[in-house]
């Protein structure tokens, strides 16, 4: 049975970096008919927040993707949150000490520091020298019955090398003369992340490990200490980082990186969840667009690329977009109106007549925006009366000899008009036909009037949405606000 797990650790909110890891750890699992699990590495208990396990769950009902076995779901190898399984932990060590794969270590962290310092100095590697290997062992048990705490270290080979098999990056051999004796559990007793992890591995029958490039350098510990257990290690598979537009780790600095951002900005899940697919891998072809299931079917790490992945937010942006345009305009509607509430612009509860107005609108922006934030920044002057105009078009079109006079001309000429898109555009030819200027020297300003903006859905859909009253009532006023 293929089991793959998702383990990270509860100090801040799931970013993209994760989001994409735990994908592909989801991707393969449903393409082999494998097993899925979360595991809460919880180590770091000072750094942990509260609701650690609700943010992830959160995460992964709103990507669309869940795991099998977890801290919510449960399941035949749980406890999934490592503080609760330091049983486990502390019976793996005492079981090394018995057959002597590890051994107490006395050194102090500053004598440990002034080590390092001075093979720093030396130019040498920093690494331990393994003094406490050679304490016999009556004087070890001599020392602790008289009160010391000794962190444990693993007695690595020494020398030789190790070939980790990675299923991503091909074979990958280390030195083992640089991997020197390291500590599996510190002077408290704590387990250490690379011991730890490998004896929740093996209790939880992981198969294949799936993670971010940025832990292959564990790696070779690791598959010592699943030697010393007498354990079979997984297979690894060492998946590209996520890196900025500059290839710098991403941060605050490249814009939202928590999966929280993307949700607050508009972003559509299945579209950042599409988006996450392609980094870093790709079944070939130029398809694009994949449903998470349609995905799963394609997905094997053969297809996924060494190089680093380039996160880029104006190709989330652009198909976060297309996901916009593709969807149901009730489910649009729905989707927007958080958004549309969070501006003012409506109110939680709607009557028929308000929702109706409320789809006439968003359907009219939905072709020109990308998020659901625009969503809501589009449909402001449906909502709101227009108190300002872009400065660029204010030049343009109403600081222009005779533009006074033209939109008094069009607010007059729409007073009797039927406000139909038919009809609107016949009157606007007509007039246009009859000053022998092009029809959209009365478009662009009629535009700015009645939006304050340049650009947007089509004229006369707009007009037809706002309404006579309010589009005679909005040239008017943008007569009086232009200069000639």
């Amino acid at each position: 049975m293929v089991r793959v797990r998702m383990a990270p650790s509860p100090t801040g909110n799931p970013h993209i970096g994760w989001a994409r890891t735990a994908l592909f750890n989801w991707l393969f699992a449903r393409h082999v008919g494998g097993v899925f699990v979360l595991r809460i590495e919880d180590t770091d208990q000072k750094r942990r927040f509260e609701g650690a396990v609700q943010a992830f769950d959160d995460a992964f009902n709103w990507l669309g993707f869940m795991y099998d076995e977890g801290p919510t779901s449960g399941g035949p190898y749980g406890p999934y949150v490592v503080s609760e399984r330091r049983d486990r932990h502390d019976a793996a060590l005492a079981r090394l000490k018995e057959e002597g794969a590890v051994y107490p270590c006395f050194c102090s962290p500053a004598e440990l520091d002034e080590r390092r310092k001075a093979l720093r100095g030396a130019g040498m590697a920093p690494r331990y020298d393994g003094r406490c290997r050679t304490i016999p062992t009556e004087e070890a048990a001599r020392r602790i019955a008289a009160g010391e705490r000794p962190a444990y270290r693993l007695k690595a080979p020494g020398e030789g090398s190790l070939v980790v098999q990675d299923l991503v990056r091909g074979d990958v051999t280390f030195d083992l003369a640089t991997v020197d004796d390291f500590i599996v559990a510190k002077s408290d007793g704590t387990p250490t992340y690379n011991f730890q992890v490998v004896v929740d591995d093996v209790d939880m029958a992981i198969s294949h490990v799936i993670r971010a490039e940025e832990h292959l350098s564990n790696t070779p510990k690791q598959i010592l200490i699943y030697e010393a257990l007498g354990a079979t290690p997984p297979l690894f598979a060492h998946v590209p980082m996520v890196l900025a537009p500059d290839r710098a780790k991403l941060s605050k600095r490249h814009g939202a990186t928590s999966l929280g951002e993307f949700r607050e900005a508009g972003f559509l899940a299945e579209a950042l969840a599409n988006y996450l697919c392609l980094l870093g891998w790709h079944p070939g072809g130029d398809r694009e667009f994949f449903t998470l299931e349609e995905a799963a079917e394609l997905f094997t790490l053969d297809d996924v690329q060494k190089s680093a992945a380039i996160y880029d937010v104006k190709k989330l942006t652009w198909m976060n977009g297309q996901y916009l345009r593709m969807l149901d305009v009730d489910d649009l509607v729905e989707r927007s109106r958080p958004f549309l509430e969070r501006q003012g612009l409506i109110g939680r509860d709607l009557d028929d007549a308000a929702a109706a107005y409320l789809k006439q609108v968003v359907t009219a922006v939905r072709e020109r925006v990308s998020t659901l934030v625009e969503v809501a920044d589009a449909a402001t002057y449906f909502y709101r009366e227009v108190t300002d105009y872009d400065g660029k078009g204010r030049a343009k079109y109403f600081d222009v000899p005779g533009a006074r006079t033209r939109l008094r001309r069009l607010a007059d000429a729409l007073t009797g008009a039927t406000f139909t898109i038919g009809e609107l555009e016949e009157l606007y030819t007509r007039i246009a036909e009859e000053e022998g200027i092009p029809r959209g020297e009365l478009i662009h300003p009629t535009r700015l009037a009645v939006t304050g903006r340049t650009m947007g859905p089509g004229l006369f859909e707009i007009l037809e949405i706002l309404g006579k009253e309010r589009v005679v009532a909005r040239l008017r006023r943008a007569a009086d606000a232009a200069s000639a």
